[in-house]
């Protein structure tokens, strides 16, 4: 209903933030890191993508600083047991793209940091969330952040992702490639191969 919120930023909560969108002003509940980046900007245009959550007794605006975290967010809500406010523990917890990997990787300890989430809750999120991450995808978004860039200058996504994928067509589940190639610790000289033969090793 309401895709996003461009605004001037008049106040900064502890979870949330003001926004003023033509003289009116629009609460959104926002995650950790998204306070943290706009602490500095009140008085500045800033743009939200936002979801409008519906219940009987009222309604709540979520917000976040990409299209990538709502569409996250938003899958969030389809695993049962897990509402908005679980959802936005989640994402101020770990990233959106961290959590690609750790559902992938079927990290529990991970996803189970966030507040409120037990291991159960974790493996169950896992459970129906590996089949509507891809490992391609996973890559691409952290590559696409610039953070695929090792200290030593490697362009690791690149690599790592050929690997995973040379693993998968070998048979091996995405879990089992993903878990793998990142055990690996990388060299500026490795190579896609040599990447290969490690996780095999592992495997």
């Amino acid at each position: 209903m309401i895709a996003y919120i461009k605004g001037e930023l008049v106040e900064v909560r502890t979870k949330s933030l003001i926004l003023d969108h033509h003289g009116m002003g629009y609460e959104i509940a926002v995650p950790d890191s998204v306070i943290a980046e706009v602490a500095g900007m009140l008085g500045e245009s800033i743009k939200i993508y936002t979801y409008l959550h519906v219940k009987e007794d009222g309604m709540s605006l979520f917000g976040f600083a990409s299209k990538d975290d709502l569409n996250v967010f938003k899958l969030l809500l389809t695993v049962n047991g897990i509402g908005p406010k679980g959802a936005l523990g989640i994402l101020s917890s770990i990233t959106a793209d961290n959590l690609r990997f750790a559902v992938l990787s079927e990290d529990v300890k991970a996803i189970s940091k966030a507040p409120g989430i037990g291991a159960k809750t974790a493996g169950k999120l896992i459970l129906e969330l590996k089949d509507k991450f891809k490992l391609e995808d996973a890559f691409e978004a952290k590559y696409a952040q610039g953070e695929g860039l090792e200290t030593n200058g490697t362009l690791s996504v690149g690599i790592r992702e050929e690997a995973a994928q040379a693993l998968v067509s070998l048979g091996y589940s995405q879990t089992e490639a993903l878990q793998a190639v990142r055990k690996i610790e990388l060299t500026e000289s490795m190579t896609v191969e040599d990447i290969l033969k490690l996780s095999l090793r592992q495997l």
